[in-house]
């Protein structure tokens, strides 16, 4: 009987062994979102080239405190604007600018802009991916009549996903900045 006993544990610590045995593949984490803790949009205003920027920041990113600064947004009625946004992570020294990243990976990207209500912009996607979908880091926003609401700026990531809409992936960035078109 303990022959049999010893017989069945050598076994099974083989077969323990020998199903844990390293493959020797690299197991790769999967791409996480970025952490970004300042974003800045600017509004280059077509015909005058006046620049206006409108910034968010929030030193510890989401959750924990409240951001250190939410600007609200103010527009002319019936204007053209380049709307180009930066993304930095201030958390690290030095300062990491995820702007880069989302241009070098573009095909992983998608912003997102929706005003409430929708007359009060219209955006323009003005680049694309190496596959054509939108990027969002350059385009047209036409301010429409005067009005108030807001204006939500979308990071989506969308790694193995982009299909030129929002819906596959998560967000980097999701802000509800108020808008006033004057």
């Amino acid at each position: 009987m303990n022959r049999k006993l010893t017989w069945m544990l050598l076994f099974g610590i083989t077969t323990l062994f020998t199903q844990c045995k390293d493959s020797g593949d690299e197991v790769k984490a999967d791409d996480e979102n970025e952490l970004i803790t300042s974003v800045t949009l600017t509004f280059t205003e077509v015909g005058t080239g006046t620049v206006t920027t409108f910034a968010y920041k929030d030193p510890d990113g989401d959750g924990g405190n409240a951001p250190t600064k939410f600007d609200t947004i103010s527009l002319k009625a019936n204007t053209s604007y380049t709307l180009t946004p930066a993304f930095l992570d201030e958390s690290k020294t030095p300062v990491d600018d995820i702007t880069a990243e989302i241009k070098e990976k573009a095909f992983e990207h998608l912003l997102v802009y929706t005003p409430n209500p929708t007359t009060l912009l219209t955006y323009t996607y003005g680049d694309k991916d190496t596959n054509g979908y939108p990027i969002g880091l350059t385009g047209t926003a036409i301010a429409g009549a005067a009005g108030t609401g807001t204006l939500k700026v979308q990071l989506r990531h969308q790694p193995n996903a982009k299909n030129g809409t929002i819906t596959p992936g998560s967000d980097d960035v999701n802000l509800d900045f108020n808008l006033k078109v004057k």
